[in-house]
């Protein structure tokens, strides 16, 4: 079965991007390139699915907004 999952990248300050997969809690990973990191958080979305064995979504992703203040 293919789930899709919202994934939230960032760059941090030392340079690696981040990436943080919003409807599993902690589920997080990092790299220095986006085709790394994209392949590093499948396998880390693959392990919090096996080691979680009952997960289930109940939040529903909007978006995200920027805003200039």
């Amino acid at each position: 079965m293919v789930r899709e999952f919202n994934v939230i990248i960032e760059e941090g300050e030392d340079g690696y991007l981040i990436s943080e997969v919003v409807e599993l809690p902690g589920c997080r990973t990092q790299s220095k390139t986006l085709d790394e990191l994209m392949k590093r958080t499948k396998e880390a979305i693959s392990l919090y699915l096996k080691s979680k064995k009952d997960v289930e979504i109940t939040e529903r992703f909007i978006g995200v907004q920027k805003l200039k203040v």
